[in-house]
């Protein structure tokens, strides 16, 4: 019988876990391939974490490094030391890491230094900010990996102007493969609107973690204050590392405060996936610096604005249905008032699907998975 390809995957953030569901149901179909997942423990909260695997379906992991919440350096260090006595032991035939994450980083320099292939999946974005710990993440392991996974074709292109060509494919995002088949609206979804009491279409869905902006004080101050002029009812699911800060942090307790009583926001802490799917296909719109949910707006065609100065995701920017506003009030307030203008140029689904893959990424990358280390 001929022997199976071993692949060890590496995961450890929110992201990643939605992004392995999907393409680990396709490994699975795969008889010539045998899937062994390593959780490094970069998130460890339940909502954070654990429930991806009894939602989603992803298998449990057979090793978890449990390196928690550190600085960059630790923890990215304490994950590569572990990881490496793992990759040792199970000795795969190729490594697959996802997105920009310390645990990305770290799985790449990892399988690097022992010699083993390394696959990237959602290669080649750029934000062109190497202030941002995940730009520097994603540059270093596409330089490092042997196939690059690219959502799109301009990622590609990003690819390309930096002289790497060999191994690059075009699959579609993973994301998108996520939110049809996760995404699908019915009753029981519907029960975390009535949970936290609000109206389809008549709210906003606020998410907020990005180091950029939270490591930021006076840049977070100015967004916490742009949120106070929101006009209708507001969903906020903290991160825990934000909600630690708004917590602890004697500058920003007044500006807790401040939302805490106000009339229109609710802070939550964070909800599982397929409640978040929910509460972005209902919102009026969503406001966000995370690149997965700018995403998922576009997707449900839900108007996005983005609390950052750029965006990897440029595909999305292109008929407005997501705009960056960083943290400037006054761009903020100018999109929160186009917002019906914006609602009533809705794509055709076929074409904003189109450029992200058509929901087939996941079989593309096990396919190609199969034939590349057999």
């Amino acid at each position: 019988m001929k022997r199976k390809i071993r692949i060890v995957t590496v995961i450890g953030a929110r992201p990643q876990f939605v992004k392995a569901a999907v393409v680990s149901r396709e490994l699975a179909k795969h008889g010539a391939l045998r899937e062994i997942i390593v959780h490094t423990g970069q998130h460890y909260d339940y909502e954070m974490s654990a429930v991806f695997f009894k939602q989603l379906g992803l298998r449990r992991p057979k090793y978890n490094l449990d390196v928690g919440s550190k600085p960059h350096g630790q923890q990215t260090g304490e994950i590569l030391a572990k990881l490496e006595r793992i990759l040792l032991k199970e000795n795969p035939d190729g490594a697959l890491v996802y997105g920009d994450t310390n645990s990305t980083l770290a799985g790449a320099l990892c399988a690097s230094k022992l010699h083993i292939p390394l696959a990237h999946v959602e290669a080649g974005l750029r934000s062109w900010n190497r202030r941002m710990p995940e730009e520097i993440n994603r540059v270093v392991t596409d330089h490092i990996a042997e196939i690059l996974f690219c959502p799109t074709e301009t990622a590609v292109k990003n690819l390309k102007a930096e002289g790497i060509e060999a191994g690059v494919y075009t699959v579609g995002d993973v994301m998108l493969d996520a939110a049809l088949i996760f995404g699908k609206d019915n009753a029981a979804r519907r029960a975390v609107l009535k949970r936290y009491s609000v109206t389809p279409k008549q709210y906003f869905l606020i998410t907020l973690h990005r180091a950029e902006n939270t490591d930021d004080l006076p840049r977070l101050q100015v967004i916490l204050e742009m949120l106070l002029e929101l006009p209708a009812p507001a969903i906020f699911p903290a991160h825990p590392r934000l909600a630690n800060l708004l917590a602890t942090n004697p500058k920003l307790r007044k500006l807790k405060s401040q939302l805490d009583a106000h009339s229109h926001l609710r802070i939550i802490p964070p909800v599982a996936y397929l409640d978040m799917l929910t509460l972005e296909k209902n919102a009026k719109a969503i406001i966000t610096d995370s690149g997965g949910v700018q995403k998922e707006a576009f997707f449900f065609q839900v108007p996005c604005l983005t609390l950052r100065d750029e965006s990897e995701w440029v595909e999305t920017l292109e008929n407005g249905f997501n705009t960056l506003v960083g943290a400037d009030k006054k761009k903020f307030l100018t999109a929160i008032s186009r917002l019906d203008k914006i609602r009533t140029r809705r794509q055709k689904k076929p074409q904003a699907f189109a450029l992200f893959g058509g929901g087939k990424a996941s079989q593309r990358i096990a396919r190609l998975l199969a034939r590349s280390w057999r």
